[in-house]
């Protein structure tokens, strides 16, 4: 099993049925860590105001987070906009679990990286809520889309995993605009701390970028490209994808991303009611 120092992962949108919980869950089977970073939008509870489908990978995935964290893994939750009302929750520690609303992580040769979820610099989410809960719907919609997609083309033999939300985003010429405005409001805010780059979530686009005198690195999701960062004990920090195809780069000049041969489990569909989150401590270890 390989290890690494540090997993970062976001966008996991637990309680809905475009969540990829079992893929994450192979994920961090495959990858020990001495920290594990959650930066938000882990739960959605946006969507589960809607509709709950909480599936029994989805418990899995929170047995195994909860797992790491007693048995030494320095686990730290930054909620997201979907997770917000943990938010008033920051600086407590649930058990072995702490809760911030920020995080400066230091690496092993001694750089420093502020640790957002992001939706801070996301101005639609920011000042017009109504268009941000409107677009996650149709974001929703779009990923079952896809699945369905998927699915016949594993019926058809067609290999290779194809992203629909990620061909759209890359076709449509304001969303393009909107993930550089996003990347360039973050970059700018982490250079105004002095750190030497950032590790954010929320757009669902992984990335590693160089913006002025920063690094900009973003987990992706594990909705749509099921991506994490990882910084390795030799210093490198890298995205990698758990799929069949790497991770569409904002711009083509840039660090690509590496993926790991492995290939992840179907997504799960089954729906369970969220209480089972309240059995959570009592069940068994994965």
């Amino acid at each position: 099993m390989p290890a690494v120092r540090a997993i970062f992962i976001s966008d996991v949108h637990l309680g809905t049925r475009a969540s990829q919980a079992d893929r994450l869950h192979a994920f961090l089977k495959e990858y020990e860590s001495e920290y594990l970073y959650l930066l938000g939008d882990i739960i959605d509870f946006w969507a589960m105001s809607r509709s709950v489908q909480w599936a029994p990978a989805h418990n899995t995935v929170v047995q195994k987070v909860l797992r790491r964290a007693r048995h030494g893994d320095k686990v730290f939750f930054i909620p997201g906009n979907h997770d917000e009302t943990l938010r008033e929750y920051a600086g407590i520690a649930f058990g072995d679990i702490r809760v911030e609303s920020e995080w400066i992580h230091e690496t092993i040769d001694g750089r420093r990286y502020w640790l957002i979820h992001g939706d801070e610099y996301d101005q639609v989410t920011r000042h017009h809520r109504w268009v941000a809960v409107l677009g996650d719907v149709a974001y929703n919609a779009l990923v079952r889309l896809n699945l369905m997609l998927s699915r016949v083309r594993r019926l058809l033999r067609i290999p290779g995993y194809w992203s629909l939300a990620g061909y759209a985003k890359q076709k449509v010429k304001r969303a393009v605009s909107f993930i550089f405005d996003f990347e360039d409001a973050v970059a700018h805010a982490a250079q105004q701390r002095g750190v030497d780059g950032v590790i954010c979530g929320h757009i669902h686009w992984a990335a590693d970028r160089r913006i002025g005198n920063v690094r900009y690195l973003n987990c992706g999701d594990w909705v749509d490209t099921c991506s994490a960062v990882v910084e390795h004990y030799d210093g490198r920090i890298e995205v990698l994808q758990w799929g069949a195809q790497a991770v569409p780069q904002a711009r083509p000049d840039e660090p690509g991303v590496s993926v790991p041969a492995a290939q992840p489990a179907e997504p799960a569909t089954a729906a369970k009611s969220v209480l089972e989150l309240e059995r959570l401590y009592l069940t068994p270890d994965v």
